[in-house]
């Protein structure tokens, strides 16, 4: 962290601790003094717990995976009623407000994808030291752990929303992702996707069918309808249907990890390097992201309205609509992409992630990736800081 996120003050617990005094003085002059001094701990405790200031700093700067959206309105649920947009930075700051407590800490987010030329999170957190945390799915995390290795502290999705799509009436409606090897179907993914090789490895794909050129234009899957393309099922179903009118209809598709391919998405990730000296920060924060998580499940619509509001102050953002950003929601609480995990919403599974990592980083390795032999999912994840007490409303 820089110097400016290591301001510490306790002013606020130090305040409310003395008014509690105060009031305990005035009602009951000859009340016993040992509990006097424990409410008064009690309450300067709880009013800690609420402030973030004197263990992150009064400013904390999240790096998203990508434009905002609602698979990230866990974050952008924080955001005080005082957000602001800066086009320049493609970001938003604003208090960091927790279950309607100031936190002392202002929060920004900022944009990922094109607004920082498509280079990964891990990339930017290892070049701007002003970047204290950032959004990394599973499968990123195993690329960058030789030479920019992060570390998960939460997941704001327990399953990815990646999904592979196609036209029904094509393929059928029993098509699914299995079956995609007999069709002899070019596949379209961008290049930056580890499940390809996985595909390959499972059979579903051969390497011939991978075209790794997809760049989020419709036009080829309106075009072809011989294609199976990537996508993400809390967004190109609604769109496709509603809002590309080349095509105007349902689209075929089908989860990976539904397939078998299940890594957490959007952790929540500190550079390792920088771990221990944010553990105080992250010991309150994290608590505070996982509400936010289970509370926006629950109730998404405000959060929504700043996200599709942040979308439409800056051109250069793919459209985000209020239509999208509601089917959105909806799907990651109907499809269980945000759901308790062993009764914990922002938990792991510890021989889930072991599963994951021991698959599919050989995969990742023979691609190119430096991936260290001895990589394992202690490397990469931490549930030290998550709270076992908080599940959905």
């Amino acid at each position: 962290m820089t110097s400016t996120r290591r301001t510490r003050s306790r002013a606020a617990s130090v305040a409310a601790a003395a008014v509690l005094l105060t009031g305990l003085s005035a009602c009951s002059l000859g009340s016993d003094t040992e509990a006097t001094d424990a409410a008064a701990a009690d309450l300067d405790q709880a009013a800690g717990e609420t402030r973030l200031d004197d263990v992150c700093g009064t400013e904390l700067t999240v790096q998203l995976q990508w434009q905002p959206q609602s698979d990230m309105g866990a974050l952008f649920a924080l955001l005080g009623p005082d957000h602001r947009f800066d086009p320049a930075t493609k970001s938003v700051t604003a208090t960091l407000v927790s279950e309607g407590e100031d936190t002392g800490t202002e929060l920004t987010l900022r944009a990922g994808g094109p607004a920082i030329g498509f280079q990964s999170v891990p990339s930017q957190m290892y070049v701007d030291d002003t970047i204290d945390l950032g959004l990394v799915h599973t499968d990123m995390m195993i690329a960058a752990s030789g030479d920019q290795p992060v570390v998960g502290v939460t997941p704001l999705l327990t399953h990815t929303p990646a999904m592979l799509m196609w036209d029904p009436a094509t393929y059928g409606d029993d098509f699914d992702i299995t079956q995609i090897a007999d069709t002899g179907a070019t596949v379209v993914v961008s290049g930056e996707q580890a499940y390809p090789a996985w595909l390959v490895a499972q059979g579903y794909a051969t390497q011939k069918q991978i075209d790794p050129s997809y760049d989020g234009n419709p036009a080829r899957f309106v075009g072809d309808t011989s294609i199976v393309q990537q996508g993400f099922a809390n967004s190109e179903p609604y769109t496709y249907e509603n809002e590309i009118s080349a095509w105007g209809k349902p689209v075929g598709y089908q989860l990976l990890k539904d397939a078998g391919y299940d890594p957490y998405a959007s952790n929540l990730s500190v550079r390792a390097d920088e771990l221990d000296e944010m553990a105080p920060c992250l010991e309150r924060l994290v608590p505070m992201v996982q509400r936010a998580g289970a509370a926006y499940i629950s109730d998404p619509g405000a959060t929504n309205d700043v996200i599709v509001e942040m979308i439409a102050s800056d051109d250069s953002y793919f459209p985000y609509s209020d239509g999208e950003a509601a089917y959105s929601a909806q799907l990651l609480a109907d499809e269980g992409l945000i759901a308790e995990e062993g009764g914990v919403v922002g938990g792991y599974d510890q021989a889930r992630l072991t599963a994951f990592v021991d698959e599919v980083a050989p995969m990742i390795r023979e691609q190119g990736n430096k991936v260290p032999d001895t990589l394992s999912a202690d490397d990469l994840f931490t549930d030290r800081f998550v709270d076992d007490t908080v599940g959905m409303p």
